[in-house]
Order: structure tokens, then sequence, then C-alpha cells
């Protein structure tokens, strides 16, 4: 790829291993994705039957697993702690009171994959609309297996975890019914680099779209201006992301593939660095007050337009113009960006 490095633990490519934290816990639009018929899985083409109001935000080489260990001799191979999810508790035998039945929930990675031990919702919805057209939400909750007690009838359920989710539709009778869910969601994290130094939290964000981005579909990002400490967990497939260093023109686009149960880390290279103008009398002088700015490239394409004495743009390297506007007069200078190199252009305004 020529748009964009990705660096994976144990090889040269990828290393795999709510805002701020994993986004498990933060379902953004999760019903967005969700399949239509029983059973089915994301990226639907059409919303699940579920009321139509929206989900509160509660947003390669080696990978890491994101499920638990098994077997007597397994050794744990845990993500950091902020994804790791406790091991899970199975829950106590609710009280049933007579005429009602248990609806005994579970979700797994895959087929034949681990369990998924932390970060669902579970929802459970009348299987008919009311008056209004909207499906009653009769239950709801988060733990990793629960057992929900309800009366005997057919439900709608609904499991999310991050951006995947899967509903179908259940008929509880008297005796317990057990369902398992398949969510096949890896997790993705990622960081910008120049160089070898990391761009700072704050100073760069991703949008993550559906697919390669060498396809012609226009497509709107699953998700949007992720910052490099969120973890995000997708459906498993393929995906590109846009990292913008700034906001002119460092824009770096990269293809990366998400596994499921896997938590895949990803660093974006970028070519770029940071520049300080200031518009001075003399050389060496104090910075002129109310100095408006434009940055062009030599074939006076407009990169950035800024004001004030001392404003900060990350540019990508190459040769541009840097034009001050002060007082009714125009003052002008070349220069040249080199990658990793931050430094300040003072123009002389004589």
């Amino acid at each position: 790829m020529n748009v964009g490095f990705l660096r994976t633990v144990g090889s040269s490519r990828r290393r795999a291993g709510a805002r701020r934290r994993i986004l498990a816990a933060g379902i953004a639009g999760a019903l967005l994705f969700a399949a239509t018929d029983a059973g089915a899985q994301i990226f639907g083409e059409r919303p699940p039957p579920v009321p139509p109001t929206s989900v509160p935000n509660v947003l390669t080489g080696p990978a890491i697993n994101l499920a638990p260990p098994s077997g007597p001799a397994a050794q744990p191979d845990l993500p950091p702690p902020s994804l790791a999810a406790p091991a899970a508790i199975a829950p106590a035998a609710p009280l049933v009171p007579s005429g009602q039945a248990v609806l005994a929930l579970n979700a797994r990675f895959g087929k034949d994959m681990p369990a998924v031990s932390g970060g669902l919702i579970w929802r459970v919805y009348a299987d008919r609309p009311d008056a209004a057209g909207a499906f009653k939400l009769i239950k709801e909750d988060r733990g990793a297996t629960p057992n929900i007690v309800l009366q005997p009838g057919t439900y709608i359920v609904h499991a999310s975890l991050g951006l995947v989710s899967s509903v179908r539709t259940v008929v509880v009778r008297q005796e317990t019914l057990r369902e398992t869910f398949e969510l096949p969601a890896g997790g993705l994290r990622i960081e910008g680099r120049v160089g070898a130094s990391k761009i700072p939290q704050g100073q760069i964000t991703f949008d993550v779209y559906k697919g390669s981005q060498f396809e012609t579909a226009e497509r709107a990002p699953i998700v949007q201006a992720a910052v490099a400490t969120d973890i995000v967990l997708l459906p498993e497939g393929i995906y590109y992301i846009i990292s913008n260093y700034g906001d002119a023109n460092s824009v770096v686009r990269s293809d990366m593939r998400v596994h499921a149960g896997k938590l895949t880390d990803v660093t974006v290279q970028h070519r770029a660095a940071a520049i300080t103008f200031k518009l001075v009398g003399d050389k060496g002088g104090e910075a002129l007050a109310n100095t408006s700015w434009t940055v062009i490239t030599p074939a006076g394409d407009v990169i950035k337009e800024a004001t004030g004495a001392f404003p900060r743009v990350v540019l990508a390297e190459g040769e541009y113009r840097a034009i001050a506007r002060n007082e009714g007069k125009v003052f002008e200078r070349a220069f040249k960006v080199l990658n990793g190199v931050d430094g300040e252009i003072e123009v002389v305004a004589q």
C-alpha cells in the first residue's frame, strides 16, 4: 500500500493484539447494523424489527485474543486492562414466579469460538408493535449471561456488542429457553506517528469505513473522529481508515482487516510537520497581530487559511508559499516542509 503504513505486532505490516474507552460500552447506532431475519447478523439493508428509537450511547502478526482462555493448560493472553473484561460469573438462578419462565442468554464471537464475557447489551421487545407503531421494550440487561424472567409468549431479542448486533424472535414457554447469539466482533485500536514519534492525542483523528479504499461506492463512515485511545468493536471484515493529522492536508488512507475475537492495533504513518507562522517588521522581530494567512501550493491550490500572530498548521511534507496580509499589504515567502521537522516560518513585512 502506498498511502499508509500499518504496523503489526511481530510483523512489519500490522500488529493485532463512549469515547476514550471501549466502544463496546458505548454503542453508537448498533440497530443500524442489525439484520432483519431471525438469527441474522450485521450490516443488514434494513433495521431490525425493534422500536424506532435511538440506542443510547453507552459507546498481521499474532493477534491479542479478546476471549478468555479455556482448558486446564491454557495461559492467559489478555488485552490491556482497559479491554479485558472480568471473567463471566454465572448468575444465580432467578426466583421464577408461578406462570412465568426464564430466557437464558449468552453470546460468542462466532461458531466454535469462545464466549463473549463483557460489553454486551441485551434488549427484549414485544413481538408486535403498539398502536403508535413502536415495539415496547420489555427488559434490558448488560450481563454476559443473563437469565431474564418473562411471561410465556413470543418476543424479539436484540443483542449488541459495539457496532455488532444480532436479532431474533424467540418463543418462551414454561421451561427455561436457552439462546446463544453469534456476534463476530473484533477490536480496532489506532495510533498515528511521524517517523518514530507518536502523534499526541487531540491532534489526530480517525474515520473508519466499511470495505476497501479502492472501492468506488460512496459510503458514510461507521465510526467518525475516533481518537488514539479509542478501542472500537466492529464486525469482522475489511475496513479502511482515513487518518487526519491536524486540519489541513496531512491525510492518510489505509486498508486493514478486523478478526473476530481479536484486538488489532494499527499504526498510521504520516509524513508531515507542524509549522508556526509569524509576520515580523524586521528579521527576528516581534510578530504582528491581526495578520491573515493563506498557505498555498506552488500551483496555487489553497491548503489552509488562518488568522493570528502565531498560527500553527500541520502540513504534509512538500513545498508551499505563505501569504501574509496585514493592514492592506501582502507579503509572501516560499518554504519547504520536511517530514518530522517542526519549525517556524518567519515572513518579513518588507
